[in-house]
């Protein structure tokens, strides 16, 4: 069975920093996409970012563009997501998700087969 496990989420300042890891255990997953999505309180879970395999492509929502980045590494069965200039508005539950076999990255947290539990992240004004 595979499993997510988040960490590094917590509380920042707006204008700070903060960089969640998503380790795998029960697999290794260099054969598929990975994502990150969040969800707030009262909204639906929307997609953040998406590492294609090898790590070679990657996109990002408009939101978090020039923002955020996405990473991965293979040899650690780990993704991280760096969050730079943080705002009020990335206050959530954010999620690594994985595609199993599947190179290649989506938007659609439907097409994700395999998630962690989540990490908070709250930033304040």
């Amino acid at each position: 069975q595979v499993q997510l496990v988040e960490s590094g989420g917590g509380l920042a300042q707006a204008g700070g920093s903060l960089r969640l890891s998503c380790a795998s255990s029960g697999r290794t997953f260099s054969k598929d996409a990975m994502g990150w999505f969040r969800q707030a309180p009262g909204k639906e879970r929307e997609f953040v970012a998406g590492i294609n395999y090898n790590g070679g492509n990657t996109h990002y929502a408009d939101s978090v563009k020039g923002r955020f980045t996405i990473s991965r590494d293979n040899t650690k069965n780990a993704a991280y997501l760096r969050m730079d200039s943080l705002k009020v508005e990335d206050t959530a539950v954010y999620f690594c998700a994985g595609r199993t076999g599947i190179s290649y990255i989506s938007i659609n947290p439907g097409s994700y087969d395999y998630w962690g539990q989540g990490t908070q992240v709250t930033v304040s004004s």
